[in-house]
């Protein structure tokens, strides 16, 4: 029977038909160097492929598994010969239900490229550029208004007659302020929009700093380190969520650092200013800083997402054709941005429906990795570290002025930010919190060792007196890689844009709140326990933050929100080869 198949199979027309030898055949030996193919029938077998599509091996595969049919039409029924178009048709069934039978995930398959994408040209980028410094400049202004105190607390001692205490909250209103912003801020950006809100705090910072200048005694301090703190919440919220949705994916990375680098600059300028300038100048310097962004601020745009959010197609088009350029063609994305704004509004809720969303298992995941980065951010001792740099370098004993030495720091902060705008995009946030976590557990460390042999030995650390310096620079170096910029730009990325607003304002409140505890507390374990103890606390938190990143935080380099989002809620983003597909692969016949 199988002698007589084989006959049978021989006798199809040598026009549709390769040479393929069977084992018997006298041509075997003849085309045996030619011959690597494996035949089933007529069929050839073609090559496996370790794609999620049908492969040419499957559809060869099956057609010799098709037996009912072909025993009673090709096996039994010699007259009939298997045509090209007719194989095909038989493979129809098979290959249609992989291409309707898809899961819900399924559907977001997007393209894998095998060949590395070409930087963005910087036509498509002017304008995100151009609208990331603008918004950029107020938190310029967040830094101005943070550092104040460092150089001001001189002046302000003397003319106010202010006593340590009163001193110590004008310091501390600040944060205080701004936890409470930062719970106001959530209902601002999704009631106001993302743009207003942002003018809105320019406007308190300007309010804040006139207060400022025309103080009469602590009282109007008070009043104006409140003000300034509430918009410094409102703002640190605003911002990390105006330019996630407004940056492109290969970019967002570089431009969402700006406003850290900026708040460094604010900080540098503060620093230089107060070193002849008085509590009552500084101020007005302030008011000076608040009025551009005042101009500005007519020309940029407001965020694609809240824009669909009002119904307001025309302009979201607008707005996102502003952004990528004239000559972008912005239709996938403005359809893949209505198809993620529906996909949010499917279903109504309540407001308690709203804190069940907010508080779900998936969403309470996000929200944990998010407060869990700004918990590491603030007790890695920053703050403390950065409020009390004169003090610090003052106990150390070390071997360059204090002064000299805090103007360094804050150089190294300021440059270290654009070296992070540099590897953002390139290696990725995991990785640079990595870099990041690693040096200041070892800078803390170093200074711990530090102190402690100047502090609880008889040695003599005079020869080390280049240390303190040293390991404050790689400490602040780190933090301004990694867990300095990167929690604000992950909680606008990794936040899903149903909840981003409230659960944004979650996070900055718990941000500052984490602030003003470590500074208060951070004399008070000194003088309790000693520098080196306090330090190697910090590096020991610092320590978990590394374990943290490595087993929670997600990487988003390169990812677009919608599939951040999607990745985030357990929906399987599907990568497909660009080169496969679900067409069968020809067969020779």
């Amino acid at each position: 029977m199988i002698d007589s198949d084989r006959e049978n199979y021989s006798r199809v027309p040598s026009v549709r038909r390769q040479n393929h030898p069977s084992d018997n055949s006298p041509w075997t030996t003849f085309f045996n160097p030619w011959i690597g193919r494996k035949w089933n029938g007529q069929h050839q077998r073609l090559p496996s492929q370790d794609t999620p599509c049908i492969s040419a091996c499957t559809t060869a595969t099956n057609l010799s598994s098709l037996g009912d049919f072909q025993s009673t039409n090709t096996i039994c029924n010699y007259s009939r010969k298997m045509h090209l178009e007719e194989n095909l048709r038989m493979t129809i069934p098979e290959i249609q239900p992989l291409q309707d039978n898809k899961d819900k995930e399924e559907q977001y398959a997007v393209p894998e490229l095998q060949q590395k994408k070409p930087p963005v040209p910087f036509a498509h980028i002017k304008t995100q550029l151009i609208t990331a410094i603008a918004v950029s400049w107020v938190s310029m202004i967040i830094g101005y208004c943070s550092a104040y105190t460092s150089p001001a607390s001189i002046s302000l001692e003397r003319d106010f007659n202010l006593d340590s205490a009163k001193l110590t909250w004008i310091t501390s209103l600040m944060p205080l302020g701004a936890l409470g912003g930062g719970i106001l801020g959530g209902l601002l950006i999704e009631n106001l929009g993302r743009k207003w809100t942002i003018l809105l705090t320019d406007l308190l910072f300007l309010v804040a700093f006139i207060v400022n200048y025309f103080a009469q005694n602590y009282v109007y301090m008070y009043v104006s380190r409140i003000i300034s703190g509430v918009s410094v919440g409102v703002l640190s919220l605003t911002l990390p969520v105006y330019l996630a949705e407004t940056v492109q994916p290969e970019v967002r990375g570089t431009l969402g650092l700006l406003p850290t680098a900026f708040g460094n600059i604010g900080i540098l300028l503060c620093y230089l200013f107060g070193t002849f300038y008085e509590w009552q100048q500084l101020a007005l310097v302030g008011v000076v800083l608040s009025i551009p962004f005042v101009i500005v601020f007519w020309v940029i745009r407001e965020t694609p997402r809240f824009l669909i959010s009002r119904g307001k197609e025309e302009e979201t088009q607008q707005a996102l054709q502003w952004l990528r350029g004239p000559n972008t063609n912005i239709e996938k994305e403005f359809h893949e941005l209505q198809k993620s704004y529906q996909e949010e509004t499917e279903t109504d809720e309540t407001a308690c429906e709203s804190l069940k969303v907010l508080f779900s298992l998936n969403n309470f995941k996000l929200m944990g990795i998010v407060l869990g980065l700004m918990a590491f951010q603030q007790w890695s001792g920053i703050n403390a570290v950065i409020f009390y740099t004169t003090k610090i370098f003052k106990e150390s004993g070390s071997t360059l002025d204090e002064t000299i030495s805090t103007t360094i720091v804050g150089v190294v902060n300021f440059i270290s930010t654009f070296i992070a705008a540099i590897f953002i995009d390139k290696l990725g946030r995991k990785v640079l919190l990595y870099i990041s976590a690693v040096s200041m557990v070892l800078s803390l460390g170093v200074l711990g060792a530090y102190f402690f042999l100047k502090d609880a030995t008889d040695i003599d650390v005079g020869f080390l007196g280049f240390l303190p310096l040293a390991s404050f620079i790689v400490y602040v170096l780190g933090f301004s890689l990694g867990f300095g910029p990167i929690p604000w730009l992950m909680m606008g990325e990794i936040l899903p844009a149903k909840i981003r607003g409230p659960a944004a304002s979650v996070a900055t409140g718990f941000n500052w709140t984490c602030t003003f505890i470590v500074t208060k507390i951070f004399l008070l374990l000194a003088d309790e326990i000693g520098f080196h103890f306090t330090f190697w606390i910090f590096g020991a938190i610092v320590f978990l933050s590394l374990l943290f990143t490595i087993f929670f935080v997600p990487e988003t380099r390169g990812q677009s929100l919608a599939d951040i989002e999607r990745k985030l809620a357990g929906i399987k983003v599907r990568r497909m080869s660009s080169v496969a597909n679900l067409k069968p692969m020809p067969s020779s016949f």
